[in-house]
């Protein structure tokens, strides 16, 4: 059977000497095809692949590897047991019971804009929408039933933290990958072709998860369909700090737990963070020994005990010392 290489340099090779011809012509043709031709491709990438430097870089990163791995599941640990969801629109919640069609007689049929039914988006006039785009807290708490009671606060605290404490670990995962990248430096071909097959190689578990933003939406659609604009608020952390300041002003929690976590703000996590000079304080390890070190503030007295979101009752922990005390007591 004829070599496919062989084969394309008899293809190739013609057609661009047709339009650069002579010596240097053929040179630059060959060249060309020997570098784009993904046999060549394979042969480079198998190389280094089973070169000495790759298998020392690999053996250098093990350590390091090995503590990604386990942030990762711990990332996937974070995302299960993690709650997401908020208030709901109940327009259109029927909608599903009754079917629509559009049998206008016109040729040119203005319907480019439908109305979209889900528990997160709200259809509503213009004007709702143009104001929702203005004040987002206002009306996501007015439309979606985000009432102003300790219930609710607690509700959003808890998708705060969740998606506040998978916003860190997500963001960390990727800087330590990024890291073991830059230890080892491959080619830029071999990231670009082969990245699965690099990562694979280097014993790094990548993670698929992405933090899962609750996404809520102001929608206006005109009767004809000619014409819809929208306005999309996505629930990220600045947004649901927002959201807890706003109800904390709404109701009377003074000590309640739901007060209590109306009060870590992720600006509040970031001053114990630095208060505490980005170490543990319980098994003292940093981010001066470990740049990509995952670090996480907790309360001391557990808020379900009685436990104050107070700088005297906050602690900087690391991730693995933080799971291990969860919600105990520690004297």
């Amino acid at each position: 059977m004829p070599n496919p290489l062989f084969i394309t340099l008899l293809i190739v090779v013609p057609i661009v000497l047709g339009s650069a011809a002579g010596p240097f012509g053929f040179l630059a043709a060959l060249a060309l095809v020997l570098i784009a031709n993904p046999i060549i491709w394979r042969v480079r990438k198998n190389r280094y692949f089973n070169s000495q430097q790759f298998q020392e870089l690999r053996s250098q990163v093990t350590s390091i590897v090995a503590e990604h791995n386990d942030v990762v599941n711990y990332v996937a640990e974070i995302r299960s047991q993690g709650s997401f969801e908020l208030g709901a629109s109940s327009t259109g919640q029927h909608a599903h019971l009754a079917s629509f069609e559009n049998t206008s007689a016109w040729n040119n049929r203005r319907d480019r804009n439908v109305a979209e039914y889900a528990p997160h988006v709200h259809n509503a006039s213009l004007q709702v929408v143009r104001n929702a785009s203005v004040e987002p807290i206002k009306y996501l708490m007015k439309y979606f039933s985000i009432r102003p009671d300790k219930e609710t606060l607690a509700d959003v605290q808890r998708v705060a933290q969740d998606v506040s404490r998978l916003e860190e670990a997500v963001h960390n995962v990727e800087q330590r990958e990024a890291e073991i990248a830059a230890m080892i430096s491959p080619p830029a071909f071999i990231l670009k072709r082969y990245s699965t097959e690099f990562w694979s190689l280097v014993g790094v578990e990548l993670s698929p998860i992405a933090v899962p933003y609750p996404h809520y939406k102001f929608q206006y659609t005109s009767a004809g369909g000619n014409s819809g604009q929208a306005v999309d608020i996505r629930l990220d952390t600045p947004t649901l700090d927002a959201l807890s300041e706003t109800l904390a002003e709404k109701i009377r929690w003074a000590k309640s737990a739901a007060g209590q976590r109306a009060l870590m703000t992720a600006r509040l996590r970031s001053w114990v963070k630095d208060r505490d000079n980005h170490t543990c304080l319980k098994c003292g390890i940093s981010v001066a020994v470990e740049p990509h070190l995952l670090l996480e503030v907790d309360h001391i007295i557990p808020v379900s005990k009685g436990g104050l979101s107070e700088p005297d009752n906050l602690q900087t922990l690391c991730w693995r010392c933080n799971r291990t005390k969860g919600a105990k007591l520690v004297h």
